[in-house]
């Protein structure tokens, strides 16, 4: 396999927690008159939180503050270990692609703030991971490529040498902008969804990950 390091989107591919953040991002909004459903989310998915969240207040005609995120987090941080799923495999995973000698990263467009929060959920220590970029070290968020471009600068390894795992439409759009290779998650988005944007693995579980580096 041609690859040397692998950048890992979070939300929806190395935890399933995108219920959660909606269900918090539901309850944060409330608490500004705000009634959202979940569905109200799922166009603004994988574009960072201050998108999420504010995408929806917009859409219902309030103005966005930095405020409704941070409300949003604290209740994402009280339920996360309660509320999130794991999927199955995701340590023994990580673990094994470290020892085969793969640089990995998260590039999540959330806050390192819930990054963190994941990483705590999911149970492995956060030095297995060379760099951890989040949403507020770029400016341009996916499907823009800065996230990843700057992913695979910090760890020290040319893009085309950088696999992408997403399970976001933006996501997969933001690896191939950076001139990455793209393995797709059907968690979020449905596998016909993913293949509209052409990646290069389909995968049926985050697990088979490993099966491309036999």
């Amino acid at each position: 396999m041609k690859y040397k390091a692998i950048l890992f989107d979070m939300d929806g591919v190395l935890i399933e927690s995108e219920f959660l953040m909606r269900h918090s991002a539901i309850q944060a909004l409330a608490d500004y008159g705000i009634t959202a459903k979940h569905e109200d989310f799922l166009p603004f998915t994988g574009m960072g939180e201050d998108k999420f969240v504010g995408g929806v207040a917009e859409k219902y005609g309030r103005k966005y503050e930095f405020a409704m995120k941070e409300l949003s987090y604290d209740y994402y941080g009280q339920q996360v270990k309660d509320m999130t799923e794991v999927p199955e495999g995701i340590k023994e995973m990580l673990t094994t692609l470290h020892e085969k000698g793969l640089i990995l990263a998260v590039c999540s467009a959330a806050d390192l703030r819930k990054v963190r929060y994941n990483i705590q959920a999911i149970g492995v220590d956060e030095s297995i991971f060379t760099a951890l970029v989040t949403g507020s070290d770029v400016t341009r968020k996916k499907p823009f490529p800065d996230i990843y471009l700057e992913g695979a600068r910090r760890v020290g390894i040319e893009p085309k040498d950088c696999l992408v795992v997403e399970d976001a439409i933006s996501g997969i759009q933001a690896a191939h902008a950076a001139g990455m290779d793209a393995a797709a998650v059907p968690t979020t988005f449905s596998k016909e969804a993913l293949q509209q944007e052409s990646p290069e693995y389909m995968l049926d579980h985050i697990k088979e990950l490993t099966d491309l580096f036999k």
